[in-house]
């Protein structure tokens, strides 16, 4: 069985689009973060398009607002599902050329 070694090259955390959170992830997050709920959901969070759930906010240049300047997750101990799941459970057309990691190995497809 293959494992994924993070490079760190940040590229998972720069696409546009959502980072959906689960039931509790955003208490968990802003908990982490020294922040209540109602603080987090303001400055941190958005109602998605669908209204069934809250995504992180991005920056202005669409990466995660949580994307350090050194490529790291600054809320990697509670990070979201979706985020912990990359890449072995994302499916979708050119998912692995997202990441610096799959891309210069040439795998299409990485177990955990």
């Amino acid at each position: 069985m293959e494992t994924f070694q993070c490079i760190k090259c940040g590229n998972c955390c720069r696409p546009h689009g959502y980072v959906r959170l689960k039931e509790g992830e955003a208490e968990l997050i802003a908990g982490y973060e020294g922040m209540d709920i109602l603080q987090f959901v303001k400055e941190c969070a958005r109602l998605t398009d669908d209204r069934t759930s809250l995504s992180l906010n991005e920056k202005t240049d669409g990466s995660c607002i949580f994307l350090a300047g050194d490529n790291t997750c600054v809320i990697n101990d509670v990070k979201p599902r979706q985020c912990r799941d990359f890449p072995g459970n994302w499916r979708y057309d050119g998912y692995e050329k997202i990441c610096g990691a799959l891309h210069e190995s040439g795998h299409n497809r990485i177990r955990q």
